[in-house]
């Protein structure tokens, strides 16, 4: 019997796993329904992540995720250079083969078993920075996570090179659930950091179980003259930037940790991830599909500008809103959701919110870079904001951690319009396109969360709790939309918007090769 989560083209072919021209006939509507189911999946991860988030609020303390958060911010950055940039060189490589495949595939797992081992040797060190000796172990057994993944590394490219979303979507589910069951049941028999832990462990070891089940793809030998030269090129600069850029987004964490301490630290981060949980839960799906499409249309620069428009559009119309919302209820929303000890992250929260509602549609930038295989470009335009970010960084500190998210919100602003110019260089898209796209979603979510402000400030500023979240979620919406209809050519916008939703419920084209 066959395997049904097996959707390859043509399972007799030996090449099916590294070719893309059946993909072209259909490249549209596989985008966008390859788009909406990672969309929907990542509304149940988010619903799955936001429960487990309040329930393990309440069992453990801000000093427990402080303690992950220490070593986290070490294994995190050691961890992108298991990757070194393979996997989107595989995606956006325009002709692949098995040879190639399997020789990055072994070089991603040598690179895992040398950074499991570095982690390892670093864990007496990272427990004396820090003055903690409860981190020495935590980091051993995190650093496990480095050899299960890189062993998924190439299987998940090929996944994304061939499309597969519906497969990929259910393996994240699949090893979601797993961990939070893990996790929680931890946390409940022994209410400590260890579940934390165990949670992200059991997800890596089932997400790798799981890719290889589905992809179906098993390495050869490592090759010698394969022809990957360019695609370490590729990916080395890739990895560059990934790890400047890692340093200053993680520099805030460092300095809030070894000078203001673990609770600190545990505000600070929580804030963090509460502010982007949201955000992520639409960029990275629609990352996920666009790098892979935009490649296949790096020769076509009309369908190239046209899709990209679509993709950012999508993005901040679902993106702006949501960060414009918790902004305005934030005084509200963390007490109810996390419990009255996190009361102090909503100033924090507040302040992150200006790098936020930016950050709904920055990593587009990085779509124009990897599509077009100019991560060289890339690296050295992350060089120059990195430095900027981290200065900030060293300047806030002098004010605690509110002055450290101010510093991150202030050098996000500054950075935004240059870092997006210098990405459209030399490529079929203009600022001025970008602008009318941000518009109108920009104009909307921002009028939409004054609106709510002055109604609750002035009304309902006696209504908190529950109840009260789901009031000004149905009111904001109300605010939304009608502010986006109201706004000249807006109801064809949000036709337009309606159209591309009936365009994922059409059927696939039928081709020779299907999915």
């Amino acid at each position: 019997m066959s395997n049904p989560l097996n959707n390859t083209p043509e399972a007799s072919d030996p090449e099916r796993h590294f070719r893309t021209d059946h993909l072209e006939a259909d490249l549209k509507g596989r985008s966008i329904r390859g788009g909406a189911v990672t969309m929907a999946a990542q509304l149940g991860k988010f619903i799955l992540r936001l429960a487990v988030t309040v329930i393990l609020a309440r069992l453990l303390t801000p000093k427990d995720y402080g303690l992950i958060g220490m070593v986290t911010v070490i294994t995190n950055f050691v961890a992108l250079f298991q990757d070194l940039g393979l996997s989107l060189a595989t995606i956006q490589r325009s002709k692949i083969d098995h040879a190639q495949v399997s020789t990055l595939f072994w070089l991603n797992v040598a690179l895992s078993c040398g950074l499991t081992l570095l982690i390892v040797a670093l864990a007496p060190a990272i427990a004396w920075f820090y003055g903690e000796p409860r981190l020495i172990w935590i980091t051993i057994v995190l650093a496990v996570g480095f050899v299960f993944g890189g062993l998924t590394v190439q299987h998940q490219a090929l996944l994304r090179r061939q499309m597969r979303f519906k497969a990929l979507a259910a393996l994240e589910i699949i090893s979601m659930l797993v961990g939070f069951v893990a996790g929680l049941v931890w946390a409940w028999y022994r209410r400590d950091y260890w579940s934390l832990v165990v949670l992200q462990q059991t997800q890596i070891i089932t997400t790798a179980v799981g890719v290889w089940v589905m992809c179906g793809w098993r390495p050869g030998p490592p090759v010698r003259h394969s022809g990957i030269g360019s695609m370490l090129v590729f990916g080395g600069n890739f990895t560059g930037f990934t790890v400047v850029n890692y340093f200053s987004r993680n520099l805030d964490n460092v300095l809030i940790g070894s000078y203001l301490g673990a609770e600190q630290l545990g505000l600070y981060a929580k804030a963090y991830q509460l502010l982007l949980l949201p955000i992520q839960q639409i960029n990275m799906p629609l990352r996920n599909v666009a790098i892979p499409t935009l490649s296949r249309l790096q020769h076509d620069p009309d369908r190239y500008r046209a899709y990209y428009h679509k993709a950012v559009q999508l993005m901040v119309t679902f993106g702006m809103p949501l960060v414009a919302f918790t902004f305005v209820t934030a005084d509200n929303l963390l007490p109810t959701l996390l419990g009255p000890q996190w009361t102090n992250t909503v100033s924090i929260f507040q302040v992150l919110s200006v790098a936020a509602f930016l950050g709904t549609f920055n990593m587009a930038t990085g779509w124009v870079y990897v599509s077009f295989g100019r991560t060289d470009i890339q690296f050295r335009w992350n060089l120059f904001a990195s430095a900027v970010t981290a200065i900030g960084f060293f300047i806030g500190i002098k004010w605690g951690t509110l002055g450290v998210a101010a510093a991150y919100s202030i050098s996000q602003v500054l950075l935004q319009i240059p870092a997006i110019v210098y990405s459209y260089k030399d490529s079929p898209l203009r600022l001025r396109d970008l602008a009318i796209t941000l518009s109108r979603p920009a104009f909307a979510s921002l009028s939409a969360a004054a609106a709510l402000f002055a109604l609750n400030h002035f009304l309902l500023n006696n209504i908190n709790g529950l109840i009260s979240l789901l009031l000004d979620g149905v009111l904001y919406i109300l605010f939304y939309i009608g502010l986006w209809i109201l706004l000249p050519n807006g109801r064809h916008e949000f036709l337009d918007i309606l159209r591309l939703l009936k365009d994922v419920r059409q059927k696939p084209k039928k081709s020779q090769n299907t999915d």
